[in-house]
Order: C-alpha cells, then structure tokens, then sequence
C-alpha cells in the first residue's frame, strides 16, 4: 500500500538527506546511494542534483 500522506513542500528532500546521512555512514557514500535516495522519496531532477552537490560536500570533508 503506498504512502498517499501530503507532506510540506520540501520536506520529501528533508527527509532524502536524512536519510542519505544515515546509509552514507553505514553503507559508504556513492552516487548509487542518491540514485536510491531520488527513488525512495520520489525526488525531481532537481532534488537529486541538489543531493549529488550534498554528497560532494560530504566526501571532500565539508558540512551540509
């Protein structure tokens, strides 16, 4: 049964980078990683570039 709860603009890409922070520490950081991420939280184009900038930062040592 699928998720049909209306959530507040953004908070799908909250959730994502929330997410991504939590498996980016057990599983390693990839772009496979945020591939999955754009999936599960059904993100734009725009969402996901916005996460592969994220996981850039997050490789090269920077804050999020």
């Amino acid at each position: 049964m699928a998720d049909t709860t209306i959530l507040p603009k953004g908070e799908d890409l909250r959730r994502a980078v929330l997410w991504l922070s939590e498996e980016g520490k057990d599983r390693g950081w990839s772009f496979g990683l945020v591939a999955e991420a754009s999936r599960r939280f059904n993100l734009s184009p725009k969402d996901e570039e916005f996460l592969i900038h994220f996981l850039n930062q997050r490789k090269n040592g920077g804050s999020a």
